[in-house]
């Protein structure tokens, strides 16, 4: 199975992700990415940063596999969970 880094980016500062995850493909990477945001803003969500902060994925060479931007999972916060996706962080 790949590995998928998720790495988050706020402002000028990234948060580096150095264990990433094993997962089936890009469709799951991205599901765990909205999971793990979803998660974030529910525990730090006063932080206004986090608004315009990114979770950049990244595969084990190194490469953009996506960028989810929090405001995105803030529009799909009432979307139904994908059954056994689990946060990252």
């Amino acid at each position: 199975m790949p590995r998928y880094f998720f790495h988050t980016r706020i402002a000028a500062d990234t948060l580096t992700d150095e264990d990433g995850v094993e997962l089936r493909d890009p469709d799951q990477a991205w599901r765990v990415a909205r999971a793990t945001i979803r998660a974030s803003l529910e525990d730090e969500g006063g932080d206004p940063r986090l608004v315009a902060a990114i979770l950049v994925v990244t595969d084990e060479a190194g490469e953009v596999v996506l960028e989810f931007p929090f405001a995105e999972a803030i529009d799909a916060a009432d979307d139904p969970a994908e059954p056994g996706e689990g946060t990252l962080h």
